[in-house]
């Protein structure tokens, strides 16, 4: 093998180590990260300065990158930017900022991109700037969810679509689009149930954007979605990663889902550049 492969968890995620994500990777290379991503669902690499040049040639090994829109302030580019730092000038963003107040969902726990007629496959987050302290990341295995779920309850929920609506998510937290932005979105309807090509293993696509199940009434749709949500995020389904300057970690979002926690973002800064995969398969109703 060229790489090594050390699960963090008995449940999922696998630290890489061995090869330079910055450079170029042979296929055999690249084919041992893929089959570790599909086994463990979260890869974590340390010690990869990456350039933006490299994370979308890294990036787009998973296949064709997404494109960022709306609200966030890297939207038109491959990357979607997480950070208390003004873009343009480098100072730190005012709390009340409306750019601060958007980013206040990303502490729920969510996948990303599910609320886009074609979900995503993965995401890959890297580490610039990272405070002292807090700004951790939190992720949990919707694998796991599933597998706790008896034989009945997964033949209930087999042909079950879910409608993910982002300004349902965002409103959770009292953040409102304009109508222009609205103009750009709109509920997405999405199987629930997710199934590896490669490993054949099931896992449910859930998080904060998943607003309901289609058909059901209200309270039994909360219920499920929260049942199932609490499965996923069980202390021994999940993995915190306190990041270090130079992590990059790749993440499932189909069979995982993550949240950001606090940190104080007027003593210190935080800047975190993702790039979102797109599975390029569209699921159901594309749009509602």
């Amino acid at each position: 093998m060229a790489i090594t492969v050390t699960p963090v968890t008995p449940v999922f995620g696998a630290r890489i180590s061995g090869v330079n994500i910055n450079a170029p990777l042979d296929d055999a290379v690249f084919a041992e990260i893929r089959a570790a991503f599909d086994e463990h669902l979260v890869l974590i690499f340390s010690d990869q300065p990456m350039t933006d040049e490299a994370q979308i040639e890294f990036s787009e090994r998973f296949g064709p990158l997404e494109g960022t829109r709306g609200v966030n302030p890297a939207a038109g580019t491959p990357f979607a930017r997480q950070s208390n730092l003004d873009i343009k000038t480098g100072e730190v963003i005012a709390g009340d900022d409306r750019r601060m107040f958007y980013q206040k969902a990303n502490m729920l726990w969510h996948a990303d991109s599910t609320f886009k007629a074609v979900p995503s496959l993965c995401s890959v987050l890297t580490a610039r700037i990272v405070p002292p302290e807090g700004g951790a990341t939190e992720l949990a295995s919707t694998r796991a969810a599933y597998a706790s779920l008896t034989e009945k309850e997964k033949a209930e929920i087999e042909d079950l679509v879910i409608e993910h609506d982002f300004a349902y998510s965002r409103g959770l937290v009292g953040f409102t689009f304009t109508p222009e932005e609205l103009a750009t979105m709109g509920p997405v309807r999405h199987r629930l149930v997710r199934t590896n090509a490669a490993s054949g293993l099931k896992s449910v696509m859930i998080g904060v954007h998943a607003k309901c199940v289609v058909g059901w009434p209200e309270d039994e749709s909360r219920a499920l979605l929260d049942d199932l949500l609490a499965r996923a995020t069980r202390p021994e389904n999940t993995y915190r990663h306190d990041w270090r300057a130079d992590d990059a970690i790749v993440w499932d979002n189909q069979a995982a889902v993550h949240r950001a926690t606090e940190f104080d973002t007027t003593a210190h800064h935080r800047f975190m550049q993702r790039t979102t995969i797109s599975s390029g398969i569209p699921t159901v109703g594309w749009r509602v």
